[in-house]
């Protein structure tokens, strides 16, 4: 079961068969063991999302980590990117209780050290897991202390620091949001009502079974009632976030989806405005587009890995300012290198401010090719699935391994990588014409 639930990132499963109190207990014991080896702070940040069950598994973690003679600090109902400003600000490492955009029936946790460095399966996960596995002795130690302490003020407050006074006061506009009966419900208030907005809110109300549709802005038909929404409004932009809100996806006056590789580019000029010259980091299943914009404006643009853990271990090895991935999540150098959602949308709240354009003007630069966006293929076994399309192609055309395999023509690139959890690969297609891209994508579709 632990090889199930113990993912790349985070942990993940089924609220009644895996995750539950009793694991959450145990969890909570290995964790402080972990963190006592790693010489880490005595003290845990706690956060919660608004599940049914993130409450009572919150519980039965601080018992098992207080029971180690930790002490725990309980903030309560937060996003995810909250519990990273708590990590970040009060330098404790944390754990936040949520299965992010996943269905009602599922619960999990992430992790991370002081300053909210990440915690993944190389840099702790496997050995919580063999801590868990093995059982870890009674602690000597006294019988930690529990305390409440919110911080969404502090939070609210630390966010708009980031941008200049009066950023947010230079043109009214009307924004509709859709929380998705996530925990964007709880931070989106706190943080609109600081500026100049007509907001029009969608699903605030927090409710962990989800009645109105998934919290995974990633899947279109998520998406539909907020780009209705946005139509009938006639509002100047449309923003969506996932269940823990650490993901934000944006869509136009016009109700058209905003490619998440433009507003990368969109934050990557705003970054490199402020810091000339800096190094910006982009995964690579992001448009071709985006590296370019960065050297267009002087920056210096590195590759990454698909996933939060390679791009913040790399952040820090490089010193970028910023990260983007194409899945919607934005990593901030200012933010202890930790994704927020709702720090990318204050970012595309402010460019919007600054003009009189409509979004889809201004992300007109940045849109350059045509995308086939993620598609997901089952397969039985997906290295000879991979395998058989790189004997297609090497030879040809540019071969890369970095994640998955990455075939480049002079016109046209695809990634094809598999799932960390499931029998599935993961196809991204770009190129110059919508025309060469459907070619490309329709070929390899069939290959596999």
């Amino acid at each position: 079961m632990l090889e199930k639930i113990i993912k790349a990132y985070d942990i993940r499963g089924l609220v009644k068969d895996e995750i539950t109190p009793d694991f959450s207990f145990s969890l909570g014991v290995a964790y402080a063991k972990f963190l006592e080896l790693e010489r880490e702070p005595a003290t845990i940040v706690v956060g919660e999302d608004m599940r049914p069950s993130s409450s009572p598994l919150a519980d039965a973690f601080s018992d098992g980590a207080t029971s180690q003679g930790m002490d725990v600090i309980r903030i309560g109902l937060a996003s995810t990117d909250m519990l990273y400003f708590a990590s970040g600000k009060l330098n404790l490492p944390g754990i936040m209780f949520t299965a992010s955009h996943n269905p009602a029936k599922y619960n999990g946790m992430k992790l991370c050290k002081s300053g909210a460095k990440p915690i993944g399966q190389e840099s702790g996960l496997i050995k919580i897991r063999q801590l868990i596995e093995e059982g870890v002795p009674i602690s000597n130690r006294p019988v930690g202390t529990v305390r409440k302490q919110d911080l969404l003020t502090e939070y609210v407050d630390y966010l708009l620091a980031r941008f200049p006074e009066k950023t947010f006061t230079k043109r009214k506009l009307k924004v509709v949001i859709d929380a998705g009966n996530g925990m964007a419900g709880f931070t989106a208030p706190a943080v609109m009502e600081k500026l100049k907005i007509d907001l029009v809110p969608m699903y605030f109300e927090l409710d962990g079974n989800f009645p109105n549709h998934e919290a995974n802005p990633i899947e279109p038909e998520n998406l539909k009632a907020l780009q209705k929404r946005v139509k009938k409004e006639k509002a100047d932009i449309g923003l969506a976030f996932d269940g823990d809100a650490d993901r934000c996806f944006l869509v136009d006056e016009n109700g058209d989806l905003v490619n998440p590789s433009a507003l990368t580019a969109l934050i990557a000029v705003r970054e490199l405005k402020a810091n000339p010259g800096a190094t910006i980091i982009y995964n690579l299943i992001s448009s071709k587009a985006v590296p370019e914009v960065i050297s267009e404006n002087g920056g210096t643009a590195l590759r990454s890995r698909v996933g939060h853990s390679y791009i913040k271990s790399l952040m820090a090895e490089s010193g970028a300012v910023f990260g983007g991935e194409h899945s919607g999540h934005f990593y901030f150098g200012d933010f202890w290198r930790a994704d927020s959602g709702m720090l990318a949308a204050l970012y595309a709240l402010a460019e919007l401010m600054a003009t009189s354009k409509p979004l889809s003007n201004l992300l007109k630069p940045y849109n350059r090719y045509f995308s086939s966006g993620e598609i997901n293929s089952k397969v039985k076994d997906a290295k000879k699935s991979i395998n058989l399309i790189r004997e297609k192609y090497q030879g040809s055309y540019q071969v890369d391994e970095l994640d998955g395999l990455t075939i480049t023509a002079d016109t046209w690139w695809f990634n094809l990588r598999p799932s960390n959890t499931e029998p599935l690969l993961r196809l991204n297609v770009e190129a110059n014409t919508e025309k060469q891209m459907a070619e490309i994508r329709d070929t390899v579709l069939a290959l596999i």
